[in-house]
């Protein structure tokens, strides 16, 4: 019996060591546009690439019309659109514009360093 007790223990082991990473390597992304204005639709189009191109199954991206939900600029402080909220990994970020600069896109995002 206190065998079982603990091969069953160690198989919870692989999965406990690889969730903080997993968790870590996470991307929880807010972008936050202006319908369909020129800027906002360049700021998809733009976040879209860089996500795929280096964070490629690793990110969730919420894209969040604040014409149809304009409480949401109350309640996240929005003073600008386009802008991208980086939620996970800490620490917070917020990205203002159509993000073409990918330069400070990345190092908002903390994919590149300084």
């Amino acid at each position: 019996m206190k065998k079982n007790k603990e091969e069953a223990k160690g198989t919870t082991t692989p999965f406990d060591q690889a969730m903080p990473g997993l968790l870590k390597d996470k991307y929880i992304l807010r972008l936050f546009i202006t319908g369909t204005t020129t800027k906002s639709v360049l700021a998809i189009t733009n976040l879209k690439k860089i996500c795929e191109e280096y964070l490629d199954g690793r990110y969730d991206l919420e894209v969040i019309d604040l014409y149809q939900n304009p409480g949401l600029a109350i309640d996240e402080q929005i003073i600008a659109a386009p802008t991208l909220i980086k939620k996970l990994p800490l620490p917070f970020r917020r990205i203002i514009g159509d993000m073409s600069d990918m330069e400070k896109v990345l190092m908002g995002l903390e994919i590149k360093k300084v």
